[in-house]
């Protein structure tokens, strides 16, 4: 079967055939349908997220359960299901009260080594490794899906859909009638948009120096834009929301980009940072600037709860309420994967997704 395995930072990705073990206890084998280029992909092929090679790419998918270890019990052959990135045990206390991203008894996913290329053990990257035919997860991580909704929109409901509307309502809590802004509005950031939609916001203000992207969130629901190459972000967010937001999101991983989601902050007001800066970034602020009752936090995957999140999520698309359309900006065969890389580094990309099937 074929995948796409990162052997280093400098080298290509290949796409090549690899070997997959059969699913051990509590594991299934989920004949992935599609697949969607994060960009947390990049970020490992960057540098940006370390990670041991060889290793097979990509978490954001969607497939078939084709095979059942032994004693698993919550899903079965033939469902349609979402791959999830998050590892956790499902036992501990924080899991018992629905905070798996808390979970401290999960097992590194740098612990599972499913596929062997060239007789050599690959890497599962983020519990997933969806960029190919199939993948060997753990049962809690493969999420069933109502089948009417399209393999190609239900990917992106396990991470970019996730992450981006999560960080709003399960991490952030955004209350009818706030106003917020959301800092980088490319495939997470448009998410949070329409996170602040359905959460009722009052005023969404997009922040970012790309026009096209910009153009993206108001077709998501941000009510203002705001081109930071031409103007001051800061001042244009403290003026829409006389005085600062109640909420900011950044979703870039970008130092300076951070820096101003926090300035751009009212009283009371708080940052959620999901963007993901390089390993070992520190960040510095002046401590004086969060007494008015300001806060930062941090954003774990949308502080999912993917048995409950996934579904909800599916059937507010189902209803027409979530889009997830309008995400995909290109499909892909996995041969086509420089390209894909190409277009997501040039930012023409809201999401691309590489079709499976075909392979």
């Amino acid at each position: 079967m074929k995948a796409a395995v990162f052997w280093g930072v400098e080298k290509p990705v290949s796409v090549r055939d690899v070997k997959l073990k059969d699913p051990g206890p509590g594991e299934v084998r989920v004949r992935l349908k599609a697949a969607g280029l994060c960009h947390s992909d990049l970020s490992v092929i960057d540098g940006t997220i370390p990670y041991p090679v060889p290793v097979v790419l990509g978490h954001e998918g969607a497939g078939i359960i084709d095979a059942l270890g032994t004693g698993v019990t919550s899903v079965k052959e033939g469902e349609a299901v979402i791959v999830s990135t998050l590892s956790h045990c499902g036992r501990c206390p924080a899991c018992e009260v629905g905070k798996p991203t808390q979970c401290r008894n999960a097992p590194s996913p740098k612990d599972s080594l499913p596929f062997t290329v060239d007789g050599k053990p690959a890497f599962q990257f983020a519990n997933a490794s969806v960029f190919a035919e199939a993948t060997v997860v753990r049962e809690q991580g493969a999420i069933p899906i109502d089948k009417r909704v399209p393999f190609d929109r239900a990917c992106l409901i396990g991470c970019g859909i996730m992450t981006g509307f999560g960080a709003v309502i399960n991490r952030a809590k955004v209350e009818t009638g706030a106003t917020m802004a959301v800092f980088g509005v490319g495939g997470i950031g448009l998410n949070c948009v329409q996170g602040g939609v359905l959460a009722g916001a009052a005023k969404i203000i997009a922040v970012d120096v790309m026009p096209q992207k910009l153009e993206w969130a108001k077709r998501f629901g941000a009510t203002h834009t705001v081109d930071s190459s031409k103007e001051d972000a800061v001042a244009a967010v403290r003026d829409l929301t006389g005085g600062g937001a109640d909420y900011t999101f950044e979703a870039v991983g970008n130092i300076a980009v951070i820096k101003q989601a926090l300035e751009a902050l009212g009283p009371g007001g708080a940052l959620t940072i999901v963007g993901v800066p390089k390993m070992g970034t520190s960040f510095d602020f002046v401590v004086h600037g969060l007494y008015q009752n300001k806060a930062i936090l941090g954003c774990r995957y949308g502080t999912a709860r993917p048995r409950v999140d996934f579904p909800m999520l599916a059937e507010l698309y189902l209803n027409g309420r979530l889009k997830i359309d309008e995400l995909i900006t290109q499909h892909y065969r996995l041969d086509d994967f420089e390209t894909a890389i190409a277009d997501l580094r040039h930012g023409s990309l809201a999401r691309g997704v590489f079709d499976l099937e075909e392979h």
